[in-house]
């Protein structure tokens, strides 16, 4: 009879053990189930990076024209919306950034005039050069792009 008391109360601490252990499982169960809900910021191009991505189509089409031999006749784009359109994190347009513009412009609409002395491809190659004067001093990140639509 002493053997059957003794595993009375072994049995009846092991019991308890064993709900004492359950116990702390649930808490930790409880705890990682609430989930943390993770918002992702969106990625808006502002309006000119819009309007710098259809430039940068435009003179690869321009490019390919040239290389082909044809002559662009038309200048599809609205340039004087670089003098309005929003920039990229509210940054400022610099009397630099201005003088930059005015000169692109200009040089853009060089190529498209078919009475002009000067090889269709050096003026295409000078607007394009414009463009990495400007961004060699106000957005330098898309250098490596823009100098791809030189013609060798």
């Amino acid at each position: 009879m002493a053997f059957y008391y003794n595993n009375k109360y072994l049995s009846l601490y092991l019991l308890i053990f064993l709900i004492f252990l359950n116990c702390q499982n649930e808490e930790n169960v409880a705890e990682s189930t609430t989930k943390k809900v993770v918002e992702y910021d969106m990625y808006q191009p502002s309006e000119m990076a819009n309007l710098m991505n259809a430039m940068y189509a435009y003179n690869q089409q321009l490019k390919a024209q040239i290389v082909a031999g044809k002559t662009p006749t038309q200048l599809p784009l609205d340039l004087a919306k670089l003098h309005t359109a929003e920039m990229t994190d509210k940054n400022g347009r610099t009397p630099a950034w201005n003088s930059f513009v005015n000169v692109f412009i200009a040089s853009q609409q060089t190529i498209i005039d078919t009475i002009s002395n000067v090889d269709l491809k050096e003026r295409y190659n000078a607007s394009i050069n414009n463009c990495l004067g400007c961004h060699k001093t106000e957005c330098t990140g898309p250098i490596p792009k823009i100098k791809k639509l030189l013609i060798q």
